[in-house]
């Protein structure tokens, strides 16, 4: 096992890897919609990328409700893997509304040997999430 320190390194160490690897501006917070955000997840058991609703519960209907409507194109065009989870809870336990994929494999982030798959995955789905997000934000955002 590693220590607490150790592992932060190993994190940042991936981070950084990745960084250099696919040196992109990803969206992730900034879409300019409130609670609306992107996110790349990778521990020691999976890696995925997010799309999070966690604004109050109004806004999340109303851009579930547009989301849901964009879910074919979505799902046929961009990303047929994608999950939809309008009751999603969080480790702390709030809700939240999610779109995800995970990676269909064991990785690790501890081990580096995983680092190259997980990469290529997340530079993948995340540009195709971002790809599709950027064609139909308008949509989104009205």
């Amino acid at each position: 096992m590693f220590s607490k320190e150790e592992s932060r390194q190993i994190r940042q160490l991936f981070w950084t890897s990745f960084g250099k690897s696919f040196p992109k501006k990803w969206i992730l917070y900034n879409t300019k919609i409130k609670g609306f955000s992107f996110k790349f997840h990778f521990d020691n058991k999976t890696a995925a990328v997010f799309l999070d609703l966690e604004d109050d519960l109004e806004n999340r209907i109303k851009y579930w409700e547009k989301l849901q409507s964009l879910k074919t194109i979505l799902k046929e065009e961009y990303l047929p893997e994608a999950i939809f989870e309008e009751e999603y809870y969080l480790d702390n336990g709030k809700e939240i509304s999610r779109i995800h994929l995970y990676l269909d494999q064991k990785v690790s982030i501890h081990n580096k040997n995983s680092w190259q798959i997980v990469m290529e995955f997340f530079n993948e789905k995340m540009g195709a999430f971002e790809a599709f997000f950027e064609e139909y934000k308008d949509i989104i955002k009205t």
